[in-house]
């Protein structure tokens, strides 16, 4: 065990962690939220709505790998209260943003922010695990996923009558976050102290050759892009989707965007209590893989079985973003931050490519046609076979 990890899984940082990720994806999860107010106030096509996505993606995905590497070298207790305010400021221009760029200079603030929280709190979550690395990660991502979800309904039901301008008071959130990232802070300066009076120890690797830990990264990266396009066809598009096809209101609409998202934030939890217990390479093939079946029969179905559907697809395919990041953190334990940074960021890039280049699909075909192009994503999968299983394989000091 690595010096800087506790031997007690620390559960009052992990919880004051995922809760401050809870506030810090509310804040985030309000842009897509409001995509049907947005498209009808100011004119916007399917493409401009997908760029609005691919701008906050691109800016929450650039810088927070080189975040990462720079904490590695150099942690940054009070960096994620920085980035808070980046999203506070992001946030109150969202709500009284009165054109296209503006729109897009105040969801490019709302991404710097999250790419400067995400890879010290992943490595808080680390660091407070006490060796229960995929529940750690588990909470901290849940605390994530139900803020995402709760937006939706936040947004029915306080934005939509109100308009754009309401959207001023979710700003509070991120004050509060603030507040708590004081108290992570805090902990985490006093466990560097102890860290850097303490002595040295080595590290565990796995004895792999660099060839096989570069190819293994890149596998699960492409199982990322696999999942996040599939993610982002449901968080931008399921909206349009269900009021263009069933004939639903937009209050409704968002409703049922609901039940994806509170299905994502459950089966975040599952994935790092099987991760730990039956091993990280199994989950992440079963979360993506297994979803195959029910997104290859998502178009056809009703509207109650596509809100049974969209239930399972989250809790399956959820399961595996946990386990895909300890299982990174594992293969490269000397480079936390960097990793994280790396997936996380990567993740909301290739959620932002997907939200542009399906609403440029969009718009030259139909809402609907592209539920069956990405019906097809799981599959890829398949490719998780080829992860070495890290709980089979020997261990190195360095």
């Amino acid at each position: 065990m690595s010096v800087n990890q506790p031997n007690k899984t620390v559960y009052t940082i992990l919880f004051a962690i995922s809760f401050a990720h809870l506030l810090n994806d509310l804040l985030q999860a309000v842009i897509p939220a409001v995509y049907p107010l947005l498209k009808e106030k100011h004119g916007l096509s399917f493409a401009q709505v997908g760029m609005i996505t691919l701008i906050y993606q691109i800016a929450a995905s650039i810088f927070q790998p080189v975040v990462g590497a720079y904490t590695d070298k150099k942690p940054k207790p009070y960096s994620q209260i920085y980035g808070m305010s980046f999203t506070f400021i992001g946030t109150i221009l969202y709500a009284y943003a009165w054109s296209y760029p503006i729109i897009l200079c105040s969801v490019f603030l709302i991404g710097v922010g999250s790419s400067i929280f995400h890879p010290e709190s992943s490595r808080v979550a680390f660091l407070a695990s006490g060796g229960k690395r995929s529940l750690a990660q588990s909470i901290f991502q849940i605390g994530g996923n139900a803020g995402t979800a709760l937006a939706p309904l936040l947004i029915a039901y306080f934005v939509l009558p109100k308009g754009q301008e309401s959207i001023v008071w979710f700003a509070l959130f991120a004050l509060i976050a603030q507040v708590v990232l004081f108290y992570i802070g805090k902990w985490y300066t006093k466990h560097l102290s102890q860290r850097n009076s303490g002595e040295k120890k080595t590290l565990k690797v796995p004895d792999l050759s660099p060839l096989r830990v570069s190819a293994a990264v890149g596998i699960l990266l492409l199982l990322i892009i696999s999942k996040y396009f599939y993610i982002a066809s449901i968080t931008n598009y399921f909206q349009f989707y269900t009021m263009e096809k069933f004939g639903i209101s937009e209050v409704q609409a968002q409703v049922y965007l609901f039940y994806f998202l509170f299905a994502v934030a459950a089966g975040t939890l599952l994935g790092g209590v099987f991760g730990d217990r039956f091993g990280r390479k199994y989950v992440i093939w079963f979360s993506v893989l297994g979803a195959a079946p029910f997104t290859l029969a998502l178009p056809y179905v009703s509207l109650h079985a596509t809100a049974i559907l969209v239930i399972i697809i989250g809790l399956i395919m959820s399961s595996a973003f946990p386990a895909i990041i300890v299982y990174a953190q594992e293969l490269l334990p000397k480079k936390l931050g960097m990793i994280s940074g790396l997936f996380y960021g990567f993740a909301f890039g290739m959620g932002g490519l997907g939200s542009a280049i399906l609403g440029w699909q969009a718009d030259h075909t139909s809402i609907a046609h592209i539920y069956h192009i990405c019906s097809y994503l799981p599959l890829i999968g398949m490719i998780a076979y080829l992860l070495p299983n890290l709980k089979k394989i020997n261990y190195k000091e360095v």
